[in-house]
């Protein structure tokens, strides 16, 4: 379990350490995915604190976990599977909660909150049943209830962070916090503020052509605090002119790359996979959900959304509640062969350098 994050995260400590951008000293924070299989495994007694003194003894500490893919997230076809089982699915509900109660378990002595992401519901044509939203949203609010048990006992407060994306149910900052703000008012209002949280991606903001301020701002409105900022960055295109040559090395099976575009009258039109969008060619600008390394202000022909990131973390204020960055690029082994780096050991210490220096 976890042997490619042991042989990867400590090169890239030290990689930094070596350039003095971190203290030779500091442990190195990571962000876990344990599928559901791995989470049963390690719910038996003592594994979970095994992982996480073998993990410190190559100077890791578990800074949060990744509740998004239940099942293989690296398997040869992905697409719409990583959004089952969703919300109204009572698999999801315990899936969760089983990854809370880990989380108190891996995080370091002394954690005082640390947090789970999750989907933002489910795919949306799942969810074309107004039962099946009010299933989820009462999934929701037991996960909430077992959370705030969960912190009673641990002393650690472990909070849940929806993250929209484009196609989902929940794709925007504006509708996810009313739903958050909704599903708090059902179970204490302002407790259920610190364990229900949104995670804002940077890249799925980009893609929609959301106003990271704006995006931020919708939270904050709402009382929706922020358990975790990921810093990712997006593919951006103009399409003015017709010519995909450009994109089409980015058209890969594995996972689905939604596709946004501008037109001149100022309408974003959405396709659920690149290829619908490359085959329809619609004269815009394109915006195509492809995490790319977050340094990169453009990739050949290919431009990026890079200058998003900066203007998110400007906008990000004490009152958000986020105490935790997140670096995320998982699409390294299907980037074109020319703008893969050397090693993805250095790709990834590039991209926390780039980070650092934004903050």
């Amino acid at each position: 379990m976890l042997d490619g994050l042991m042989a990867t995260a400590p090169a890239v400590a030290a990689m930094l350490r070596e350039a003095g951008d971190i203290d030779s000293a500091a442990t190195f924070p990571v962000g876990l995915w344990l599928s559901d299989e791995a989470s049963r495994e390690l719910e038996a007694p003592g594994e979970a604190e095994r992982l996480r003194e073998r993990l410190a003894r190559r100077g890791l500490v578990v800074a949060g976990l990744n509740g998004f893919p239940f099942g293989d997230f690296h398997g040869r076809v992905v697409k719409h599977a990583v959004y089952e089982p969703h919300w109204a699915d009572p698999r999801r509900l315990e899936y969760t909660v089983r990854l809370a109660g880990l989380l108190a378990r891996l995080v370091p002595s002394g954690t005082a909150t640390a947090g789970v992401t999750t989907l933002p519901i489910g795919w949306r044509s799942t969810f074309a049943d107004p039962a099946a939203v009010e299933a989820a949203k009462g999934n929701l609010a037991a996960a909430v209830e077992s959370l705030r048990a969960l912190g009673d006992r641990s002393g650690i407060e472990i909070h849940l962070d929806l993250e929209p994306e484009p196609g989902c149910l929940l794709e925007r900052a504006g509708e996810t916090a009313e739903l958050l703000a909704e599903v708090h008012d059902r179970v204490g209002g302002d407790e259920a503020r610190g364990v229900l949280r949104a995670c804002h991606d940077v890249c799925h903001a980009a893609v929609l052509f959301e106003d990271q301020e704006m995006s931020l701002a919708s939270y904050r409105a709402r009382g929706v605090r922020i358990g975790r900022v990921q810093v990712s960055n997006a593919i951006a295109f103009d399409g003015t002119a017709h010519d995909f040559r450009s994109l089409r090395p980015f058209d890969e099976p594995r996972w689905l790359h939604q596709t946004a575009v501008l037109s001149g009258s100022g309408r974003v039109h959405c396709y659920e996979d690149l290829p619908q969008a490359i085959e329809e060619a619609p004269e815009g600008f394109w915006r195509v959900h492809f995490h790319v390394p977050v340094f990169a202000g453009s990739l050949g022909r290919v431009e990026t959304t890079r200058s998003e990131i900066g203007e998110c973390l400007a906008a990000l204020v004490p009152e958000d509640g986020c105490d935790f960055l997140e670096v995320e690029t998982y699409a390294w082994t299907v980037l074109p062969p020319a703008l893969r780096p050397a090693s993805l050991e250095a790709g990834i210490a590039e991209e926390i350098r780039f980070v650092r220096g934004l903050i």
